[in-house]
């Protein structure tokens, strides 16, 4: 818990990260901020899409609609907010000399992405109206 607590500090104080280790490579650095903005990209499109679901899919009932359209909307949340622990804990290890962390939200959000696509996938091969 206090790990995370000192991540979440560096995502608003990043420049704290350079008290620890030593200074790497700096296209390690940019690496990671590629990866950190392209998770933001995914967290968008699911984000976008949640919104498209709720207002594109009027004739969808109600509890699908909005059901649907959440778990979109959350994991788009959910990502966002992992990119930028990822990014700070990455860039934590890189200054440390430390392996890059693992994580099993890629799986986690990849389910989640593959559970609604069949579930629209349903909709469209079954019909929408109530």
């Amino acid at each position: 818990m206090i790990e995370f607590v000192r991540n979440v500090r560096l995502w608003f104080v990043p420049g704290e990260v350079r008290r620890e280790g030593r200074t790497p490579d700096y296209r390690f650095s940019l690496a990671n901020e590629r990866t950190f903005l392209a998770w933001l990209r995914t967290a968008l499109a699911l984000i976008g899409g949640g919104f498209a679901v709720d207002q594109f899919l009027p004739d969808l009932r109600w509890g699908w609609r909005v059901g649907l359209a959440l778990a979109l909307l959350a994991a788009g949340v959910l990502c966002s907010l992992r990119a930028v622990n990822h990014w700070a804990r990455c860039e934590r290890a890189m200054r440390r000399g430390e392996d890059l962390p693992v994580s099993r939200f890629p799986a986690l959000l990849s389910l989640v992405v593959a559970v609604v696509a069949v579930v629209m996938v349903v909709v469209v091969l079954v019909g929408w109206e109530g």
